[in-house]
């Protein structure tokens, strides 16, 4: 496997990805790094001007990496229901970032207090499961609810689990991401 960076790559792809969606570019085309071809799961955020403008992804490998991070750019582009589809004036200023996950492990835990104290801030991404219910965080979301306790009660919020009282039945698990960001002076 080479070992140079799969991020300007993933990157790369996802833009493309939006543009031709946009009728903005040519249908974006894998190259040929061979770790494209393998499973992966990848999120993909946009933002424009410091604010989330979409963010999509995959929680589990079903798909080849390449095309999972096609499919979700497109997604993070026109599907996240908190936004409108992105117009090709805001593609222009918007900046993308590609975070790839590791497999999610579950968390063995007592209660929501033994949760708590398992979390790793700024590391974990958290996935939480009760019946039908569920919702991640990515650990970017760290830098926005540093203490776990508002981290946890978020997410439950999220997944639409009662905030207030513990949930029967939770669980969770964790994951870690490598992620890469488009630089100002790229995205333009």
């Amino acid at each position: 496997m080479p070992a140079t960076d799969l991020g300007p790559e993933l990157l790369r792809l996802a833009r493309a990805a939006i543009a031709h969606h946009l009728g903005l570019g040519p249908a974006p085309e894998p190259g040929a790094d061979p770790r494209l071809g393998e499973r992966g799961a990848t999120f993909v955020t946009l933002m424009l001007e410091g604010e989330l403008r979409g963010c999509i992804g995959s929680l589990r490998r079903t798909r080849a990496l390449g095309a999972d991070v096609i499919a979700n750019a497109i997604a993070a582009a026109s599907q996240d229901p908190r936004f409108p589809p992105l117009d090709a004036d805001e593609f222009a200023q918007v900046e993308v970032e590609v975070s790839l996950l590791s497999e999610p492990e579950f968390i063995d835990f007592a209660d929501e207090a033994d949760l708590l104290r398992q979390l790793r801030p700024f590391e974990d991404g958290l996935i939480l499961f009760a019946g039908c219910r569920s919702a991640t965080f990515l650990p970017q979301v760290w830098s926005q609810l540093p203490q776990p306790e508002m981290f946890l009660a978020a997410l439950k919020c999220k997944a639409g689990m009662p905030v207030e009282r513990p949930v029967d039945g939770l669980m969770a698990a964790r994951y870690n991401v490598r992620k890469w960001h488009e630089s100002r002076a790229e995205a333009s």
